[in-house]
């Protein structure tokens, strides 16, 4: 179950990203990477007709993290290359919802990326949250605490830091996981959902042979 599973946190460096010429720098150094792990947050509507565009865009590899203050800097033109470049992997979960909200700040044409819900159900599994995903193939709880807290506040608190970090890291070392799965074997178990804090899908490692 959920609740008994150890808690998952990014661990690596997170940075802070306020500025264009700040921006620059950090896309310069993503680009200089193999893989990107990918996520936004939005502060949250709470009223009838309220709007709110993305505030954090979180691009992360397995050791650091850039959180992106999109309320503050808007999307500049260096951030449209991290997100249309094609010389590195992306990889996101329910990355469409995410493109679409940041079309509504700069129009751009999204270059390719990994959907990790796809590369689920082709391996069988039917519930595709990260939450679920995560503990799935590697064995942590993902703290969804944060989730409706103010993105747009004047500073993030470390708890919102955390969250916003884990959730992007955690899509690379998912789909660094899911791909090792896939390269040496595994097998689905579907169990019943009488259980919020269940999970659906239970996936077992095959023996290396």
């Amino acid at each position: 179950m959920l609740s008994q599973l150890p808690r998952a946190s990014f661990k690596g460096k997170i940075v802070l990203v306020e500025s264009e010429s700040e921006a620059e720098k950090a896309v310069d150094y993503l680009l200089s990477q193999d893989i990107v792990g990918l996520d936004t947050e939005t502060r949250p509507c709470f009223k009838a007709g309220e709007k709110h565009y993305v505030s954090l865009l979180q691009a992360s590899t397995l050791d650091t993290c850039f959180l992106f203050r999109l309320n503050i800097m808007g999307l500049p033109v260096c951030m449209l290359r991290l997100l249309c470049d094609e010389s590195i992997v992306r990889v996101a979960l329910s990355w469409h919802d995410d493109y679409c909200q940041l079309n509504q700040r700069t129009p751009f044409t999204m270059g390719s990326y990994i959907e990790l819900q796809t590369l689920a159900k082709e391996m069988g599994l039917q519930d595709m949250s990260l939450q679920k995903l995560y503990a799935n193939f590697l064995g942590g709880k993902i703290n969804k605490s944060q989730r409706l807290s103010n993105w747009d506040a004047e500073r993030l608190t470390h708890a919102q830091r955390d969250y916003a970090a884990t959730d992007a890291w955690a899509c690379v070392a998912l789909y660094k996981e899911m791909c090792k799965a896939r390269e040496e074997g595994y097998e689905i178990k579907q169990v019943a959902d009488s259980d919020a804090d269940n999970m659906p899908d239970t996936v077992t490692r095959l023996p290396v042979t």
